[in-house]
């Protein structure tokens, strides 16, 4: 085994002429081959085996705890539990992500393989969250349906008087859709590479999701009835919040979507997360659709008060 080293000490006209032929020992034979078998080899497949994380276990302690915390407060204790435990649920979420972005941005783990293992990981967690809603939808009809002398064997319940949808409600929903509508046309930017116009699409879609939550909120504050009135009260309150969250949750991720476009970590190639994001918010989009429909305008049945309302507008 022979090695050809330049003598880099010549001027460099002479460099391709002059040279040394060197002859390794066997020491240094056995050396280098023995260091060969300590140094990092590539993988010889096209997945990415994840190093051990302590975010995912941290993730489920603190929603486990902030689930525990919310039952507390439902009990008359207060809320110091739940903001504490959104708080570590937060920086432990915002270090997941962190790593995330810097397997996939920057140390290019994610390949082909593993980029369709994340589209089938976001389809699964959106699938979940349809059966998740889908239970509650089938509380709210099967007492809509089958209401018991308990409620005066009528629906909305003796005493209760329903949000009118064609107020507050409708104007969400129109919010909501202008959003789906903001998040598709950024996303249709993203892939044509015009990133300035995505952002500020991005930017509409943002301010319209955290105004339907303050719309909510004061939707929230001026209803006639509370959660524990009755079964409407508990199924109302449950759909609309759990819906609430999410959109949240949803708003969040876009701000976060925003600021991964402004640092150039998408392409028109490469752009899993925006993706996603997308996907999870025509998601909320449809449950809201479901919701309007049947909570805010079928569950509620007083269509004297409906039509009122429409000729109102009219």
């Amino acid at each position: 085994m022979k090695y050809l080293l330049y003598d880099y000490s010549v001027p460099r006209k002479f460099q391709n002429q002059k040279f040394h032929i060197l002859t390794p020992t066997k020491a240094q034979i056995s050396s280098s081959v023995s260091n060969s078998w300590s140094l990092p080899r590539p993988p010889r497949h096209p997945f990415h085996i994840v190093t051990l994380s302590p975010w995912p276990l941290s993730i489920g302690g603190f929603t486990l705890g902030i689930a525990g915390g919310l039952a507390s407060w439902l009990h008359g204790h207060s809320m110091d539990l739940i903001i504490l435990r959104t708080l570590g649920l937060t920086i432990a979420a915002k270090n997941w992500w962190r790593d995330i972005v810097i397997e996939g941005t920057y140390q290019g783990f994610h390949t082909k393989k593993v980029t369709r293992g994340f589209y089938w990981g976001i389809g699964l967690l959106i699938l979940s969250e349809v059966l998740f809603f889908f239970r509650f939808f089938w509380a709210f009809l099967h007492r809509a349906l089958a209401p018991t002398p308990e409620i005066a064997c009528q629906w909305p319940p003796l005493g209760i008087r329903p949000v009118n949808p064609i107020t507050w409600p409708l104007f969400n929903s129109i919010i909501l859709l202008t959003r789906g509508a903001l998040a598709n046309l950024a996303y249709l930017y993203l892939i044509i590479g015009k990133l300035s116009k995505a952002t500020d699409a991005l930017n509409g879609a943002i301010l319209a999701g955290i105004l339907f939550s303050r719309i909510q909120g004061y939707e929230y504050y001026h209803a006639p009835f509370t959660i524990a009135d009755s079964i409407f009260g508990s199924a109302f309150y449950i759909l609309t919040g759990f819906h609430g969250l999410h959109v949240l949750v949803g708003t969040i991720i876009l701000q976060v979507q925003k600021k991964r476009l402004q640092y150039l970590h998408f392409s028109p190639k490469h752009h899993v997360g925006f993706l996603a994001a997308i996907w999870y918010w025509h998601f909320v989009d449809l449950v809201w659709l479901m919701l309007f429909a049947l909570v805010y305008i079928w569950g509620t049945a007083n269509i004297v008060d409906i039509w009122d309302s429409i000729n109102s507008l009219s």
